[in-house]
């Protein structure tokens, strides 16, 4: 029966987007059997700014996962970005009434919408309630508290918050493209969701997803969200920075920065430091020599920059992580970021390849960070599927049992 589940992500970025599709295989494990992958048009910083050019996008990375898996998309699982994207943990607080004072699913309920019950400004909405822990009477750290017995329960939430036109807009361009959407998720999460164990989120770890123009932020401990941040930079500050040392255009700086780029010069040995890059700047005809330690020199402060402001958010935020900064998105594949990383955070530091326990098929054609967000939306949308076969609408305890799952995966 789980044979027939089909999963979709797609991951709308402002440089690329990415699609795909999976089917369940066993033991949980997602079989990839379509990819597809296309420029990007009609977006600035996560912001639909031509809704034509993202419909166009669209159909062509959903056209070419279809040719390649010989399935049909219908429905897809999007990915949720933009700068203004901010998150905050509440609390809320409820008293138990039912009999006996046993919790019920409905006093669950009760206690994360007192938790969520904020005052937003206009134009704003709650965009996802990701649950931390639940207290009863004054006891911490209860992840599944229906059945238990208290008179007060108390919920903690993190609670993320976004303008209503960014995601109408991402909404409305999906369905001229003739989709449906079966649930949005935040580009970090579906991030973490691909690349990070059960241990990573218990013992605290960072998942930083470098963008073209947005950066990421989620800071997991507990087995939960503690932190969410999000940042407009990305990956396209490096290809400026190098159009305007070297004169050249965007998209030959673009160039540059993929075939020769590396942000961390004790990397390189001496010969390599001079060896020659040939550059033709904006305007000229001739070309212009140059070495990539000239180079490194322009992209180097740039990334102890960038990743600087994003590990003051981290210590601020209190959180420890000595499971250490994980790294994903296009922006994070420039040689030498991790080690960077790993230095301005004075924490150990990896890129976030899928994790091939949870992937099979396709998925080695796509073991680089800058999927990690399209493989996470496609594996939660699976997961989300097996728990509707399993658990829809045969019984009372099913029923719990389903609302259980998904708790569990919103603690993922």
């Amino acid at each position: 029966m789980s044979r027939s589940i089909q999963a979709v992500g797609l991951d709308i970025g402002t440089s690329k987007i990415r699609c795909v599709i999976g089917e369940a295989g066993e033991n949980g494990v997602m079989e990839i059997v379509g990819i597809g992958q296309t420029d990007s048009r009609g977006l600035r910083r996560g912001i639909v700014i031509t809704s034509d050019s993202v419909v166009e996008s669209v159909k062509k990375a959903v056209d070419e996962a279809e040719r390649v898996s010989g399935l049909e998309v219908q429905v897809v699982n999007v990915n949720i970005s933009g700068e203004h994207l901010q998150g905050e943990n509440k609390s809320g607080v409820v008293a138990v009434a039912g009999a006996g004072r046993e919790i019920t699913r409905d006093d669950v309920d009760r206690a994360i919408e007192s938790a969520c019950a904020v005052q937003l400004p206009a134009g704003w909405r709650i965009v996802d309630r990701l649950p931390q822990e639940f207290i009863i009477d004054g006891q911490d750290g209860i992840i599944e508290p229906v059945g238990m017995h208290g008179a007060r329960l108390e919920s903690r939430i993190h609670v993320v918050t976004s303008p209503s036109a960014g995601g109408q807009n991402i909404v409305k361009a999906i369905h001229r493209a003739g989709l449906e959407i079966e649930n949005m998720m935040l580009d970090a999460l579906a991030a973490a969701t691909s690349t990070l164990s059960d241990n990573d989120r218990e013992y605290g770890c960072a998942v930083v997803n470098i963008g073209s123009e947005v950066t990421s932020l989620m800071i997991f401990s507990r087995g939960a969200v503690q932190h969410t941040a999000v940042f407009p930079f990305g990956g396209m500050h490096f290809t400026k920075d190098i159009a305007v040392g070297l004169r050249v255009s965007i998209p030959e700086a673009e160039k540059i920065k993929h075939l020769y780029g590396c942000v961390a010069g004790f990397l390189m040995s001496a010969d390599e430091k001079h060896e020659v890059i040939e550059i033709k700047p904006v305007g000229r005809n001739e070309t212009r020599q140059l070495t990539k330690e000239i180079l490194c020199d322009i992209v180097q402060p740039r990334a102890v920059e960038l990743l600087h402001h994003i590990a003051v958010v981290v210590a601020n935020s209190g959180v420890q992580i000595p499971s250490g900064v994980v790294l994903t998105g296009g922006g994070s594949m420039i040689r030498g970021m991790v080690e960077i990383a790993e230095q301005v955070f004075d924490a150990p530091t990896r890129l976030g390849f899928l994790d091939l326990e949870s992937f099979g098929g396709l998925a080695e054609e796509i073991q680089t960070p800058d999927w990690a967000v399209a493989a996470g939306l496609a594996l939660s949308s699976m997961r989300s599927q097996i728990r509707e076969q399993n658990y829809g609408g045969k019984s009372p305890s099913k029923k719990v049992a389903e609302w259980f799952e998904s708790f569990r995966e919103k603690f993922r």
